[in-house]
């Protein structure tokens, strides 16, 4: 088994979609992933010239749509739009909040911790994992709205690319169809559901 991938110079796979319902998610194996090259030029550009992209989102602006799976009066949980592992979801305060620790008093830095922590055991629920992911990037200079990101590594990775390497675009991201994102969102939403812990306003 390879411990890296050379660099991505291809163009874009075409492929089936693929059927989350019927697929073994407990056997996903990272090598047999389409990684696909990403236009790291133009997502720089979008990041620092474009607008906040969780507060277009949540003004339903159609270039920062995203398959919501949880929503309360001051979270919202969504995929990734670029993910680097299957089911890879982003939290963030409603608010347009920057600064992870300074800009968040206790009560709402555990109330925005709850829901990480429970959109990250509904991705366990779904995805099997060898290792949970959870961290927070982002930059005054681009993509300064804070959020956490939650990536389920898949067992069997090799130890070479796991961490970092697993979760850097440079490395390639997952292209999946609309429907594999509805499908993938719908798990998600009903094992969030299951678990009973966060409920949505009425």
């Amino acid at each position: 088994m390879p411990t890296h991938r050379e660099p991505l110079d291809r163009e874009p796979v075409d492929r089936e979609p693929m059927d989350l319902e019927a697929m073994d998610l407990e056997a996903m194996d990272l090598e047999a992933m389409d990684l696909e090259a990403m236009d790291l030029e133009a997502y720089v550009e979008r990041t620092r010239g474009g607008p906040c992209f969780v507060c277009a989102f949540l003004a339903g602006h159609p270039d920062y749509a995203h398959e919501t799976l949880f929503e309360d009066e001051q979270h919202v949980a969504f995929l990734d739009r670029w993910p680097t592992l299957p089911g890879k979801v982003l939290v963030a305060p409603k608010a347009h909040i920057e600064h992870a620790v300074r800009d968040l008093d206790p009560a709402a830095y555990t109330r925005l911790m709850l829901v990480v922590r429970e959109v990250a055991l509904a991705v366990e629920d779904v995805f099997d994992s060898e290792r949970t992911y959870l961290y927070s990037l982002g930059s005054r200079q681009g993509n300064a709205h804070l959020h956490w990101h939650i990536a389920a590594l898949p067992p069997g990775v090799p130890y070479a690319r796991q961490q970092f390497h697993s979760l850097m675009t440079e490395n390639g991201v997952l292209s999946p169809s609309p429907a594999e994102r509805a499908a993938t969102a719908g798990l998600l939403r009903a094992a969030l559901a299951a678990r009973g812990v966060l409920v949505p306003p009425r």
